[in-house]
């Protein structure tokens, strides 16, 4: 960990991730305003020493907003990483250590099934048709998220299984069960978990992109994607209205890609041996 935090990119991106963890936690003590009151009298203010971060279309504190978005980004973002990475690593590990029939019913029908259709236009048709809410966004983004982490999984067990310490797992009479979780899945997890960071940034990016639409949480809770489709009526005259969440998604987005690059060239040893780690 102190390696990483030597990278000075890497170092901003863990300190705007535990920011942004903090607001998630703390957004009851943290928010100066309740985020659903209305105040039409103050509606539109820019900036000001009572609403730092200005009032939108209906009064309400777009700071303290901001501040409860982040609760909503951060659950969907690891809610969707956990079950991505949760079914990409059991269809992943079945397809790579088995092979033959099963990895290409897996990896040529199933995951090439989803594959064909963009993750988001599934996620789009699946909580369209069930009706927005948490629960249907995270699961939506979900099965539409986890091929990547199959794929991966499945090519590092492939990589893997037929190496010598399994081969004498396999020899002892270790059930395959145990090779899997006490001898592969402990050698392949480092890219996984690399994916795994990405892959938060990505699911943050999914967030504000359904929440934009309305398919996301429904209001009034607050989103930053929500935030952004409320505020671009007022682009020219309240620029303050979509500027201040767009900037959290940027941060948030970019926080998750300088993690997951520097646990790439901290976990790839040749990497490490150049930078003489």
């Amino acid at each position: 960990m102190r390696t990483i935090l030597r990278n000075p990119l890497a170092a901003l991106g863990v300190v705007l991730v535990i920011l942004f963890v903090i607001f998630a936690i703390f957004a009851p003590l943290i928010a100066p305003h309740d985020p659903a009151q209305l105040d039409l009298a103050t509606r539109l203010q820019p900036p000001s020493h009572l609403h730092w971060f200005g009032t939108d279309e209906l009064g309400r504190d777009i700071l303290s907003r901001v501040i409860y978005g982040a609760r909503i980004s951060m659950l969907v973002g690891t809610s969707v990483v956990a079950a991505s990475l949760f079914l990409g690593l059991i269809f992943g590990s079945i397809a790579g250590y088995y092979g033959g029939r099963v990895d290409r019913f897996f990896n040529v029908v199933v995951m090439n099934a989803f594959l064909s259709f963009p993750g988001i236009l599934l996620a789009i048709a699946f909580v369209a048709f069930l009706g927005p809410g948490l629960f249907n966004l995270i699961l939506a983004l979900s099965i539409g998220g986890w091929v990547g982490y199959a794929r991966l999984v499945r090519a590092q067990v492939l990589s893997v299984r037929e190496r010598e310490f399994v081969e004498a797992a396999r020899a002892l009479g270790a059930s395959d069960w145990r090779v899997l979780t006490r001898h592969i899945l402990p050698n392949i997890i480092q890219p996984v978990i690399v994916q795994a960071a990405i892959g938060m940034a990505g699911a943050v990016l999914a967030e504000a992109t359904m929440s934009f639409l309305g398919l996301g949480i429904p209001p009034p809770t607050a989103s930053w994607g929500s935030m952004l489709n409320d505020g671009r009526s007022h682009l020219f005259d309240a620029p303050h209205l979509v500027l201040f969440p767009a900037a959290a998604v940027m941060l948030a987005v970019l926080s998750f890609n300088f993690i997951g690059d520097a646990l790439r060239d901290y976990l790839d040893p040749r990497a490490r041996m150049e930078a003489g780690i």
